[in-house]
């Protein structure tokens, strides 16, 4: 029997760091904590999330959008033109990476919802839901993979140095920044299908396997929401959309939802504790991810990392100065912090959960 020695490297590889004073972090930082982790992933996905990025746009959205075919933009920019004011069209700048011969046209538009389009009493972010639902499920060949105010996500299929390359990663500088390479097991790696997997301001990296993706897609499927990316990890999007801008929920509640106590411990707690996880856990039943995780979400007030209630997947979490860091891997964080404040490792379902101060 061969007994060679294999790393368990528990599949994809995900960091991100938040100042919370709003200073601007230059790409150069997460570009090389993630690019420590590049044997966590195997080439078939990589990606960057930041926020503050577009400050001149700050009051726009900023739809990141790739194509399958040049023929297809026009018939995205006509379904555009019909609904939304258009600041600013323009091809995401990117640099030719030998190792990514092939590349959908990826486009930007700056954009604000024109208001005779919101019919009745239809909030502004359901109306771009609605839009990032309808192109990315009736307009084939069309992907909207970055729809928030002053923020945005680059990703596409190759390791963390090939994407932050084709990307220019380097040239942007934001308060908060999230990223991953990726491992799929079970998912076919294809451009839309690398992390972040963004909708609104939320951005979510992840690294693991969601096993009640079925009943979450059926969950969030009862509230309009459209699931077509072939990856475990769009549920967590979309939850994070429904639990806390659609159903006011705090982040702290949100994080219970999604990794939930198990009964034995709520048993075991005080009455109005208990009582109180018992109303969370029955009420969002369908929304709990069962299976192996850990995950960061970026949003526009902060930055938050939970992984799952039994700690299947690494995180560790520390602080410098204003910023907060979080990885798969410490030396990811000591990459760019060779002396952190604080370095801990989170227990589990407890998330770690940072603001930006106002």
């Amino acid at each position: 029997m061969n007994h060679d020695y294999q790393k368990d490297i528990s599949g994809c590889g995900l960091t991100g760091l938040i100042s919370r004073k709003r200073r601007r972090i230059g790409g150069a930082d997460i570009v090389k904590s993630l690019c420590l982790m590049t044997d966590r992933g195997n080439g078939l996905g990589a990606g960057y999330a930041a926020y503050g990025i577009y400050p001149e746009f700050k009051d726009f959205y900023a739809f990141h959008i790739m194509f399958d075919e040049p023929s297809v933009r026009w018939t995205l920019e006509e379904y555009l033109k019909n609904n939304y004011h258009i600041e600013k069209i323009e091809e995401i700048p990117t640099s030719p990476v030998k190792a990514i011969p092939i590349a959908p046209l990826l486009v930007r538009y700056f954009v604000t919802p024109l208001r005779d389009k919101m019919a009745g009493d239809i909030q502004e972010a359901d109306f771009v839901v609605n839009t990032v639902m309808k192109v990315n499920s009736e307009i084939e060949g069309a992907y909207i993979f970055s729809s928030g105010k002053n923020m945005g996500a680059f990703k596409g299929v190759g390791n963390p140095r090939d994407i932050a390359e084709f990307f220019r990663i380097e040239e942007y500088e934001g308060w908060t920044w999230t990223a991953h390479t990726r491992f799929p097991t079970n998912t076919p790696g294809w451009w839309g299908g690398a992390h972040p997997f963004t909708l609104l301001d939320w951005s979510i990296v992840h690294n693991g396997e969601i096993s009640s993706y079925g009943i979450n897609k059926r969950y969030l499927e009862m509230f309009g929401y459209k699931l077509t990316l072939l990856t475990d990890t769009e549920v967590a999007a979309y939850m994070l959309d429904l639990l806390i801008r659609r159903q006011g929920l705090d982040i702290p509640s949100a994080c219970l939802v999604l990794a939930a106590p198990f009964w034995k411990k709520i048993d075991s707690l005080p009455e109005g504790e208990r009582e109180a996880l018992t109303a969370l856990r029955q009420t969002y039943g369908s929304a709990l991810l069962n299976g192996p995780f850990s995950i960061l979400f970026g949003h526009s007030k902060g930055l938050v990392g939970i992984n799952d209630r039994i700690k299947l997947r690494p995180l560790v979490a520390a602080t410098k100065d204003d910023v907060t860091y979080m990885a798969s891997e410490e030396s990811a964080i000591r990459a760019i912090c060779p002396a952190p404040d604080k370095v801990w490792a989170p227990r589990a379902g407890d998330p770690v959960i940072v603001n930006l101060e106002d």
